[in-house]
């Protein structure tokens, strides 16, 4: 028997493209007309310094931050990209990252891994399959690790910024990358030195940052003719060979460590002509500017029709063996700035470009194929984004500006970075001496611990760098040390100078960067640097009027968000009073070790008491901490820390406080708290945004439940008089209608939440549901309760998913349980149309159609083998399809109603319930 369960097969398009022989030869050899299309998927890093995690962004609700937002809208979709039929039903499911050429910023890529893995997954699997399918060139390439501007890195921080994000990606994605991304497509000879040095076989840039070209030299023409195209002019069909200029080469290599320097000798391994044998190159793709701009602005990505025919006017009809139609944009383009056009790329993928006789192929693949024959010059210092070289990121060029404000902040605040880099250089040097055998080479390789933090990780490490065993004193100034370093790379994240104003939050991430960089630097060697810091800031002037520069915009944003040991353990203190913590706890990036803890209670007032070892995941700083905190009741509390003493020490404060508390004075309390730790203390607005949220919410909750129990009785008492002003079509007042509302919605979530935690009561409480739905249409009352829209869109995922795991069989009992189940699904996506949530069900949709072509088809294929057996027609071969079988009878009824339970989920089934429905004789 099939058994009908869920498997992790590929999604598989319903009618996948015909590949003819042809397409397939086209495919092995990228001949004939090749179309690329680059996605630059990334993010700023948006994490809070000190803990390692994005708090939450309310620009970006209902999400908790952009990161999810844009995965949610962009990410995402084109994981499970959708091609439609004109019933607005899936026909397909395509994972649009097999198609494209993509690179994904390191620090996005480690916020999809944490918080969305199976996106993540999929980007890996559609990597992994590019590679099968174009002759092992994946279509991800790297990325310079945090998108800063390389003209203007210096060249240690050139060599880090590809190091890092080499092993990032080699990390991830178990293969060298072959090209790498430059932030801002950001590049001058420098940068191209350092990219061949560490074996980056090509870029891509825009067409106006090339200068001039020309066709590779040769016996037959050693000196051909140059072709100016300072304007955008060069032809971006095919790829460029860029030498690097011999004058800068001498500089650069100068620098180079002697494997850096045998790397620029080798010329990347490809042949040349004579004249350039010994000469370092590095192979450049242009994109096509005018169709990646209509991407990014005009209406191009409309429809699969419209975007083929953009990239068919590129193409060029001089009967060349091949040509590459390549354009590049922000991956963000597909589904977060242009909504659902990752519906358009699928289709374009996997039908319109095929139709058209076109390869699709990436940057790799096709040079692999095509080597450069041409040869490019660059201009001096250029990006993508920026008219003036690199000025946007340094300097009041007007690009980004808007609003009628200056930016002049721009040079001052890159000033006042490069100063604190250059002061935290000899910092490093001198301190590292004596912890590292290279300290430069340890920052290079500490991306090994930044992308695994476990100590045995940390350990490995430090054995291989330490210059002899490092006490624990020791290895807590060593990663101290390469902290303040990582910070110090952050800083430059090209976003801080990107848009129009340095108190923007991409500004003041980098201010933070610095902060904790200076920090570090003051832990480890004692050196003061942030107050020449700030009056260096002072001279960026802001355009915000409350801040007047950036000295104050460092005050005010950055100052008051600095955190130390002291206030984690203040976080877990208050939080304490609410929640049962183990005795070990994880809080953010440090764990907490409760080594003694007591609580209290009188009356309204609690009182919480213990010992607390901290220590940082990042650093592996710990202290031992004494707290008390003390909620008075209400918004009210006072917590106070202090370093631990001693044993007696420690049992004497406790007696006291429990002593005090006795009395039942807050007053008495508080003067007692401050007497034993003195006049510091802590409040709930020192917690960390997700958990002092939490707690305002807990507080709430006993005023929201009277509310509600008010509101539902003036909707009881009332709902005859509503019915009346109904009856007579007259407008419901106000009151009456808000406490309909309330009080519905009320009930609706109570019964949803009930419905999601309990399975064996679930018909009634969908009843309740469904009849509260009928009382809100009778009422003509819109609840707004997305928690309910959220639950029900997991209920439904459960519930589908429950049915095809539990699907052994389609005998009787097995039949009546399944229709039974594919009911109770329908009237949950019924109930929440009926209640106006518009739910979400891709992920369902993604469940049922991989399980409809795993699973439900097959049994389709093996009814109609037994029905074509019983006619004479011609069987189905189920051994051809590798389709398990018994002696038992197929429900025809059954496969059916499985198959309108995709009609329900918007997928598109209707072949197979027309092959079901066919008569024998047709």
């Amino acid at each position: 028997m099939v058994s009908i369960s869920k498997t992790k097969s590929a999604v598989l398009p319903l009618s996948a493209p015909t590949v003819t022989a042809a397409t397939e030869s086209t495919v092995a050899t990228a001949t004939g007309v090749c179309v690329t299309v680059h996605g630059h998927f990334y993010q700023p890093p948006r994490e809070n310094p000190y803990l390692d995690a994005i708090e939450r962004q309310g620009s970006a609700h209902p999400f908790h931050d952009w990161n999810e937002r844009i995965d949610n809208e962009c990410y995402r979709p084109n994981a499970f990209a959708r091609i439609m039929n004109d019933r607005g039903e899936v026909t397909g499911i395509v994972n649009n990252y097999e198609y494209l050429s993509f690179n994904i910023g390191p620090t996005l890529m480690s916020w999809l891994e944490r918080y969305d893995a199976e996106v993540y997954q999929r980007i890996l699997e559609a990597d992994r399959k590019s590679c099968q399918r174009l002759n092992g060139h994946g279509n991800a390439i790297a990325q310079v690790y945090n998108h800063i501007i390389m003209p203007l890195a210096n060249e240690r921080d050139k060599h880090t910024q590809i190091r890092w994000g080499v092993a990032d990606f080699r990390s991830r994605f178990d293969r060298n990358p072959e090209g790498m991304w430059l932030a801002e497509t950001a590049v001058d000879y420098a940068t191209l030195e350092v990219l061949v040095a560490e074996g980056i076989r090509f870029i891509v840039l825009a067409p106006s940052q090339a200068e001039r070209c020309r066709p590779l030299p040769n016996d037959d023409n050693p000196d051909p003719e140059w072709h100016e195209v300072g304007g955008g002019q060069i032809d971006p069909t095919r790829p460029y060979r860029c030498y690097l200029k011999p004058e800068l080469r001498l500089q650069v290599s100068n620098q180079l460590s002697p494997l850096s320097s045998h790397n620029l000798s080798r010329g990347n391994g490809h042949k040349s002509s004579p004249a350039t044998a010994n000469t370092p190159y590095i192979d450049i793709f242009f994109y096509d500017g005018p169709i990646s701009r209509d991407m990014g602005f005009n209406d191009v990505l409309s429809n699969s029709n419209h975007l083929a025919g953009r990239l068919g006017q590129a193409v060029r009809g001089d009967h060349r063996p091949a040509q590459l139609i390549s354009v590049a944009t922000d991956g963000e383009t597909f589904g977060h700035h242009k909504n659902s056009t990752e519906k358009c790329l699928a289709y374009a993928f996997t039908e319109e470009f095929p139709r058209r006789g076109w390869t699709v192929t990436n940057y790799a693949h096709y040079l692999s194929q095509n080597p450069s024959n041409w040869e490019a010059e660059l201009k001096p210092v250029t990006v993508w984004s920026c008219s003036h070289g690199v000025d946007r990121w340094q300097d009041d060029c007007g690009c980004g500006g808007g609003g009628g404000w200056h930016l002049l902040w721009r040079r001052p605040l890159r000033d006042t970075l490069n100063w604190l880099r250059d002061r935290l250089i000899p910092i490093y040097e001198q301190a590292g001496s004596k912890l590292f055998r290279d300290p430069w080479k340890a920052r290079d390789e500490y991306i090994d611990v930044m992308r695994d933090r476990s100590p045995a990780n940390v350990d490995s490490f430090l054995e291989r760098h330490q210059v002899r065993e490092l006490d624990a004193a020791e290895q807590v100034d060593a990663l101290r040390l390469l902290e303040m370093q990582r910070h110090a790379l952050l800083m430059f994240t090209s976003c801080g100078w990107f848009f129009e104003e340095i108190s923007r939050p991409e500004g003041v991430q980098i201010l933070r960067y610095a902060a904790r960089a200076l920090e570090l630097a003051e832990d480890v060697a004692g050196v003061h640097l942030e107050k020449d810091f700030i009056a260096l800031l002072d001279q960026a002037p802001s355009n915000v009027e409350c801040f007047k520069t950036g000295a104050e915009v460092y005050r005010q944003l950055v100052t008051t968000a600095k955190i130390s040991l002291r206030e984690v353990a203040a976080h877990y203190a208050i939080s304490s009073l609410f929640a049962k913590y183990p005795r070990e706890q994880r809080v953010y990036c440090y764990q907490a070790e409760q080594q003694d803890f007591q609580i209290q209670r009188m009356g309204s007032m609690t009182l919480a008491v213990g010992k607390l070892q901290l220590t940082s995941e990042i650093t592996r700083e710990t202290e031992l901490f004494v707290f008390a905190a003390f909620h008075l009741g209400g918004w009210d509390f006072h917590c106070c820390i202090q370093p631990f003493g001693s044993s007696r020490s420690y049992t004497m404060l406790k007696e006291r406080l429990f002593g005090v508390l006795q009395e039942a004075s807050a007053a008495h309390a508080i003067l007692e708290m401050v007497r034993l730790f003195g006049d510091q203390s802590f409040s709930l607005r020192d917690l960390f945004a997700e958990e002092r949220h939490r707690i305002v919410r807990l507080l709430s909750q006993e005023n929201l439940t009277r509310l509600d129990q008010l509101y539902t009785q003036v909707y009881r008492e009332n709902y005859g008089v509503m019915m009346a002003f109904h009856r007579d079509d007259l407008p419901v007042p106000m009151e009456l209608q808000v406490a309909a509302e309330v009080a519905l919605g009320h009930r609706c979530l109570t019964a949803a939440k009930a419905l999601e935690q309990e399975t064996e009561n679930s018909e009634s409480l969908l009843a309740d549901i469904e009849a509260i739905a009928t009382e809100a249409g009778n009422l003509r009352s819109q609840l707004n309760v997305p928690e309910v829209k959220q639950i029900l869109e997991r209920v439904v995922w459960r519930e589908l998913d429950a049915l095809l795991q539990a699907g052994s069989g389609l005998d009787e009992p097995s039949s009546v349980k399944l229709e039974a189940d594919i009911r109770t699904i329908e009237r949950l996506i019924a109930v929440g149309d009926r209640l106006r949530l518009n739910l979400c069900l891709d992920r369902s949709q993604e469940l049922y159609f991989n399980s409809l072509y795993s699973q439900i088809v097959p049994l389709c294929l093996c009814w109609l083998q037994r029905r074509a057996a019983s006619t004479g027609e011609n069987s189905v071969n189920l051994v051809a399809l590798d389709i398990a079988r018994s002696d038992d009878g197929w429900d025809l009824p059954s496969i059916r109603q499985l198959l309108e339970l995709g009609q329900t989920l918007a997928v598109d089934v209707e072949c197979w319930l027309n092959q079901l429905s066919r008569s024998p004789s047709n």
